[in-house]
């Protein structure tokens, strides 16, 4: 059983490692990629995120303060930066470097945990939800996108060699939106206090999945052009 005092420290743990992970990943996005900076920001900011969805499932699911929303949100967010990582070992599925049984178990796991935030969003009747309602829905789409993704990736391999690279660099920009949609939805009411709910959780969703898709496109037409380059 988690008391109070157990679950201020993990409380104050969940903050420091969130931090540490907002303030890291710029720095991993703004390194080399493949590089030793790279490399070693991203294994923090991976692990801090871990332990970001570790104490957050811990402190929603104690009789405490039991909330279930952020639970879930916690495992989807989670989720997002484990594909980033993981994806980097299954680089060539032809040669053995397929998914493990860990990687079907997280997929399953998420999908069946966004359901339930879609559920929670759509039929949830508590005046909590009359403001995140809407926001369950949107993080729990979300959610059963990644998972079935990954599902679908697991499945059909793509024959496009750079599919991991697509893979890795969206899922982790994905799982920093999530973190960025924490800080906001923590910080945000402090200045702006006049600020819809609902704004406050999805403005970086909002701004954020465009930049990713126009991100893909430009790398892939990029990898074609210097293609085109190699093959001539």
């Amino acid at each position: 059983m988690i008391t109070q005092q157990v679950y201020r420290i993990l409380l104050g743990i969940h903050i420091a490692a969130g931090f540490t992970a907002f303030f890291l990943a710029p720095g991993a996005l703004a390194t080399a990629k493949g590089g030793k900076a790279h490399r070693l920001f991203g294994k923090i900011y991976f692990w801090m995120m871990a332990v970001v969805a570790l104490t957050a499932i811990l402190m929603s699911t104690s009789q405490y303060r039991p909330n279930p929303f952020l639970a879930l949100v916690a495992v989807f967010s989670f989720y997002a930066a484990f594909i980033g990582y993981r994806v980097l070992y299954q680089k060539r599925p032809a040669q053995g470097k397929g998914p493990q049984a860990i990687d079907w178990i997280a997929a399953i796991l998420t999908l069946v945990c966004s359901l339930g935030l879609i559920a929670m969003g759509l039929f949830n009747s508590g005046e909590v939800f009359l403001h995140l309602g809407p926001v369950a829905v949107v993080f729990g789409l979300v959610g059963a996108w990644l998972a079935a993704s990954s599902l679908k990736r697991f499945l059909r391999p793509s024959r496009d060699k750079n599919d991991w690279w697509y893979t890795h660099m969206g899922s982790m920009i994905t799982s920093y939106i999530a973190a960025v949609t924490a800080f906001s939805a923590v910080n945000l009411p402090r200045f702006l206090p006049s600020t819809p709910r609902i704004a406050i959780w999805l403005w970086p969703t909002i701004i954020g999945a465009p930049a990713i898709a126009i991100w893909t496109r430009y790398y892939k037409n990029k990898f074609k052009r210097v293609e085109k380059k190699v093959a001539a």
